[in-house]
């Protein structure tokens, strides 16, 4: 019997800490989205995503900036992440900003593209908030983020108004983020 009681508290010990282990593929920090930090090269990413399509943006008329922009991919398509490198051309760049799509990438309070406001203020100071034409930009600094929220989720008086200023306390809880980002 007391083996048994050994046997079992070992195994729900182990479990419990194998449970709290966060997956780095999916971390989301103030220094990090998944393995990519800001010191990660263009020439990086290959090697980063070795088991997912890389599309690099292509360089538009002679008239148009050349693209930033590198979007991943799972093999089976879906997108994961945008981001958007200091310099184009030049494989030494270093990633700039991380728009997250994925769901599975994540802060250590479980936040991510899937969240909603209640999810920012619960956890993290909001360091500021902007609007735009459409969306209200929410800033945390903390974690070097920042997220959009469509203006169609606030009230009326704020949609289509870019001089009424937004207080976190003006935003439902149940406003669902359209955007994550995560710049340095």
């Amino acid at each position: 019997m007391k083996k048994f009681l050994i046997l079992t508290l070992s195994v729900s010990i182990f479990i419990s800490c194998h449970e709290d282990k966060v997956d780095k593929r999916f971390e989301v920090s103030s220094n990090q989205v998944g393995l990519i930090n800001k010191e990660t090269s263009i020439k990086q990413l290959d090697s980063i995503f070795s088991n997912d399509s890389i599309v690099k943006g292509q360089k538009g008329s002679q008239f148009l900036n050349t693209s930033n922009e590198i979007s991943i991919y799972t093999k089976s398509g879906d997108k994961l992440l945008i981001m958007e490198a200091k310099e184009s051309n030049n494989p030494d760049s270093k990633i700039e900003s991380i728009q997250i799509i994925d769901s599975r990438y994540k802060t250590a309070t479980g936040l991510s593209s899937d969240s909603y406001f209640k999810d920012i203020k619960d956890n993290y100071p909001v360091s500021k908030i902007e609007s735009t034409l459409s969306s209200a930009v929410v800033f945390v600094d903390s974690i070097n983020a920042y997220f959009t929220i469509d203006k169609m989720e606030l009230p009326m008086i704020y949609r289509g108004n870019t001089n009424q200023k937004i207080e976190a306390n003006n935003i439902p809880d149940s406003a669902k983020i359209k955007h994550f980002w995560v710049s340095w």
